[in-house]
């Protein structure tokens, strides 16, 4: 996320899309990804955390689904190389995830 938001200077990366990436956003995708580390070694004990971590992903992915049919990806990589990085798969790994999540989630139900 600091890589490609250029340490939250790439207003290109904000600029596309205010709502869900503003630099506030980016920030909060960093402090989700600091609660996943946080329950990692005791996720056996947090099953209904890893429900909401998949919820969380589901919607991102939606949210990123919904971008991609509507808006034209080229147009972001003509502006700002990272940035068109950045919007190509930021969706598709909170797709990946959501799935990953889910998964996790129903081995700890069948415990």
């Amino acid at each position: 996320m600091l890589l490609l938001s250029k340490c939250f200077t790439n207003d290109i990366l904000t600029d596309t899309d205010p709502t869900v990436m503003s630099n506030f956003g980016l920030l909060m995708i960093i402090i989700w990804g600091l609660a996943y580390l946080s329950v990692s070694k005791a996720f056996h004990s947090v099953k209904w955390l890893v429900l909401v971590f998949a919820i969380e992903k589901l919607i991102y992915g939606i949210i990123w689904t919904n971008w991609i049919l509507n808006n034209e990806l080229s147009l972001i990589y003509d502006k700002d190389f990272m940035a068109g990085i950045f919007y190509n798969i930021y969706g598709l790994n909170d797709l990946l995830f959501f799935f990953f999540f889910t998964y996790v989630f129903y081995k700890l139900t069948k415990r």
